[in-house]
């Protein structure tokens, strides 16, 4: 009887259990040490695989920003149209940052929050480029919630996704400036904070 071999479902499902378990260990590893004092064979031996075996999914410990930086916004995506239909355009869109916040924990991009210095040019203007590609989305996302009759709609849809991105990279600067300080952060506490204040701008003093 011939040997029974792997179907391609079973081999792309146990790739991405790999990926995603040297996305955790680097995501794991960048917070605990940084990410200037993480290596490609550290992170590899806390996957539990081959310095090769890492090469293999990543060209470089940069490149496994990128992957992340690519789900996470796809998962902030999913949970902005999963948002209640009463939700404000601007509840909606802090909302699905603050649900992402548990993967965003837990990725490598937890490098980010690290002293920038830490962090390779190419790298960073690589997730430059995302967030400025997921702004364009997330204003269209919001601008579907808008009525279609709203007077410069569009322009209040950019700027409600600029606004709800850029508390996530205020908070990601705060962060980074803290640790350079060595002031304790908290940053599960943050990102709800950052909200908070975005939704008190403007608003009349009581």
């Amino acid at each position: 009887m011939p040997e029974r071999t792997e179907g391609p479902g079973l081999r792309e499902r146990k790739k991405e259990e790999t990926r995603r378990t040297l996305r955790e260990a680097a995501g794991r590893l960048f917070a605990e040490r940084g990410f200037a004092q993480t290596t490609v064979a550290d992170i590899a031996a806390g996957a539990n695989v081959s310095e090769r075996t890492f090469f293999r999914y990543f060209d470089s410990k940069e490149a496994l920003l990128l992957p992340d930086g690519i789900e996470l916004f796809a998962r902030i995506e999913e949970a902005f149209l999963a948002r209640p239909d009463d939700d404000s355009p601007l509840e909606a869109a802090c909302g699905a940052i603050t649900d992402a916040v548990s993967y965003f924990a837990s990725s490598s991009l937890t490098a980010l929050a690290h002293p920038l210095g830490e962090i390779r040019e190419q790298a960073r203007e690589g997730l430059s480029r995302q967030f400025q590609q997921f702004e364009a989305r997330l204003t269209a996302l919001v601008l579907e919630r808008l009525p279609a009759d709203e007077p410069d709609a569009d322009l209040r849809a950019a700027v409600i996704a600029n606004c709800a991105l850029g508390a996530a990279r205020a908070v990601l600067r705060t962060l980074r400036d803290r640790r350079t300080a060595g002031v304790p952060v908290e940053p599960d506490r943050l990102l709800p904070q950052a909200f908070t204040f975005l939704t008190m701008i403007g608003a009349t003093p009581s």
